[in-house]
């Protein structure tokens, strides 16, 4: 079967022809990269450059690898095979069982689970005599992980370690490391490590493989960590035929690790690289491509393109001023169903937040006015472990029956007590026709273990607050007394998630503030019961609900962009750093080109959040797209402060003319952090002790969101 290069337009035709020496193809959203990846391939298999096991072509996905087969099958027939094409684990994974006895492991070796890690941590800390309750084991592998990453090893990790908390990674990490060996097992940043180690210390293998893998092709550049870019350039030594594609505006994911210098110095990296640009999109219209680009040309470390299409035109992007979150969300529904009215397939339509925590008041007004929704790439608000978990508190302390919530409670966070423990407290309960609850409560001594008798007496103190606090003091009162806050503080971005979304459970409850004691604590419980009852399990059509990390790679003919307000797109916790405003801008422009056709951007002036009303600016990222790119719905609209943030050096200058005058000892109030105390100031840094929510931190005085009170 003859390959037909037609159907490429010419820069896709250029990087697919280009296949010797060094390529960097920047492929923008929507620029069709996966056809001219599976393209190139098969022109080299057709004009037999290489054979099918020489070239090596890793993605980030199996998904995306799978596809790829697909096509080049398609192109040139079902008999070509690949054997080197996958994700960069899985090719590590084939070169480790041939060659991973030089790095000292068996070709039989196991590959650890999240789950099997998380117990090897604490299997370190236990020959460490480290407790576990003090020390989180999770973030504790998640600080190795990063090591790993960057492929630092168990004896140089100490040179590094900064501060109590890396110290005790640094101890951890030799005996985590030294446990897998003993088990012959790796995890899956070991498969990394491991291979770049076997490169670069064996010659003989190392120069196999080069020899091996004439051409060489990298999917998602922009993506890699160190780890990944030492493998695949110590690969391409050899022949230089390394061919890598990516795009640097949608390099959204350096909280895992992903370096953008990868793609920004393949230049410096390969002096005489061919640099192809795929700029035509076949996707979005122009004004969507245009408010895009609006918003990401003004990041500073990007290479310069800008896309275009031969949709001409198109509607303006709808920016919508809510009074608040209800309305907002209200609005987005009411929206989609005139689009479900004039046509328009559900499945076509998009919601999209920056948070998960942000997808509750919108999950509500599904609910409410019986829109179909799935959440994509994350949980339903209210069967998130966290929320259950606080729920299941409440209902214990309002329904001393309610022994199924118990038992999901008993021991979270952990309290060493075990199933055998619970089934004799249960037994006990039954001999004496009390629930477990009320036994508990009694004030007896329940059990010959410890751990429950201690909390019998937690319970005991919960109970008593429910006649003296309100619902959102009970909240606060139970995720502080047990321990359930601390248990998320280990600075992982999952557990930062976790504690956003009971800060908006917080939220939902703040409507039964004024209802008083017990009486709040019922109606709230009703509310939340009726919704669970209510969200069914979506067959057939439904919007898709998902944050906006998750969309990436997605499209839709119709995206909702809710939240669009300073603090919280972009996040409040970017503001003092430039380096990552700018990935928030990259996410922004991820954001806007999943649209093909309409993009609403939705604001509220007044804010339900983590429990207080806020009012945020709308986000610069609304203001970066001219006014001809916009049309407007709802209230007013703040377009002159639009103007005023422009650029992070303009916010810096109007961050540093609302600077607040500030003493130790002032109370003030951060719009994310909530309400604090000034410990001290030095060098344009300011100290605030912001409670058991979120501890100390420090904070650039000229850029922190603070209101003194």
């Amino acid at each position: 079967m003859e390959l037909n290069l037609k159907d490429l337009n010419p820069e896709q035709q250029e990087a697919v022809k280009a296949t010797e020496g060094p390529v960097l193809i920047l492929a923008g959203a929507g620029s069709g990269k996966t056809k001219v990846l599976t393209y190139r391939i098969a022109h080299i298999l057709e004009q037999k450059l290489a054979a099918p096991e020489e070239i090596l072509a890793v993605t980030f996905t199996n998904k995306a690898a799978a596809e790829m087969k697909q096509r080049i099958a398609k192109l040139l027939g079902d008999s070509v095979t690949l054997p080197w094409m996958g994700t960069f684990h899985s090719i590590c994974v084939k070169i480790l069982k041939r060659d991973g006895h030089h790095v000292g492991l068996g070709a039989n070796f196991s590959i650890y689970d999240p789950s099997d890690q998380q117990d090897t941590v604490k299997e370190a800390m236990e020959r460490l005599k480290l407790s576990v309750k003090e020390i989180n084991p999770r973030a504790v592998h998640g600080h190795i992980s990063t090591a790993k990453n960057e492929l630092v090893k168990p004896a140089d990790y100490a040179n590094f370690a900064n501060g109590y908390f890396q110290e005790i990674v640094a101890s951890v990490y030799p005996v985590y490391q030294e446990i897998l060996r003993e088990n012959n097992a790796v995890d899956f940043d070991d498969l990394l490590m491991y291979t770049a180690e076997l490169l670069q210390n064996h010659a003989q293998v190392r120069e196999k493989y080069q020899r091996l893998f004439k051409y060489i092709m990298v999917d998602e550049y922009q993506d890699t960590n160190n780890a990944q870019y030492v493998l695949v350039n110590l690969l391409a030594k050899e022949y230089r035929n390394i061919c890598c594609v990516g795009d640097d505006d949608q390099s959204i994911y350096a909280f895992r690790g992903a370096n953008i210098r990868n793609i920004l110095n393949f230049n410096r990296d390969y002096p005489d690289a061919k640099v192809v640009k795929l700029e035509q999109n076949y996707r979005s219209t122009q004004k969507i491509l245009d408010a895009a680009h609006a918003v990401v040309s003004k990041n500073k470390n990007r290479t310069a393109k800008k896309l275009w299409t031969q949709k001409a035109g198109g509607d303006a992007i709808t920016v919508f001023t809510a009074e608040n979150e209800r309305q907002e969300a209200e609005w987005v529904v009411s929206r989609i169903q005139q689009l479900e009215k004039s046509g328009v397939d559900l499945e076509e339509v998009a919601i999209l937040y920056r948070t998960n925590a942000q997808s509750r008041g919108l999950e509500e007004a599904c609910v409410r006015f019986g829109l179909a929704y799935r959440i994509v790439g994350g949980v339903r608000f209210y069967e998130r472990k966290e929320i259950k978990d606080i729920l299941a508190y409440l209902r214990v302390l309002y329904n001393p029956a309610d022994d199924a919530s118990l038992k999901r409670i008993i021991n979270v966070p952990k309290r060493a007590i075990g199933p055998k423990a619970v089934v004799d407290l249960q037994a006990k309960a039954k001999l004496s026709g009390l629930s477990m609850i009320k036994l508990l409560l009694s004030g007896e001594d329940v059990s010959e273990s410890k751990a429950i008798e201690k909390f019998a007496i937690l319970l005991r103190e919960l109970n008593a607050s429910v006649q003296r606090l309100n619902i959102v003091e009970l909240i606060g009162h139970i995720v502080e007394q047990t321990g359930y806050f601390e248990m998320l503080r280990d600075g992982t971005a999952e557990n930062e998630a976790r504690i956003e979304n009971i800060k908006e459970l917080i939220s939902v409850a703040a409507k039964y503030e004024e209802a008083g004691p017990v009486t709040g604590l019922s109606m709230f419980l009703d509310e939340v019961s009726l919704l669970e009852e209510e969200v069914q399990n979506v067959e057939g059509g439904a919007v898709t609900m998902m944050t906006i990390h998750a969309a990436k790679g997605l499209e839709f003919e119709h995206v909702f962009l809710v939240g669009m307000e300073e603090g919280l797109f972009p996040h409040s916790r970017v503001f003092t750093d430039p380096t990552e405003l700018e990935e928030e801008r990259r996410l922004a422009y991820v954001a806007i080109t999943r649209a093909k056709h309409n993009l609403y951007m939705l604001h509220a002036d007044s804010r339900l959040y983590f429990g207080s009303r806020q009012n945020n600016l709308v986000s610069r990222f609304v203001g970066d797209i001219p006014e001809n790119l916009r049309s407007h719905e709802g209230g007013y609209t703040k377009a002159a402060e639009w103007e005023a943030v422009d650029s992070f050096d303009d916010w810096k200058s109007a961050a540093e003319d609302r600077a607040v005058d500030l003493s130790p000892g002032d109370k003030v109030k951060h719009n994310y952090f909530g309400v604090g105390t000034v410990l001290g100031i030095k060098d344009d840094m300011v100290k605030i002790n912001f409670g058991s929510a979120y501890g100390t931190k420090e904070l650039a005085l000229e850029f922190a969101p603070l209101e003194k009170i």
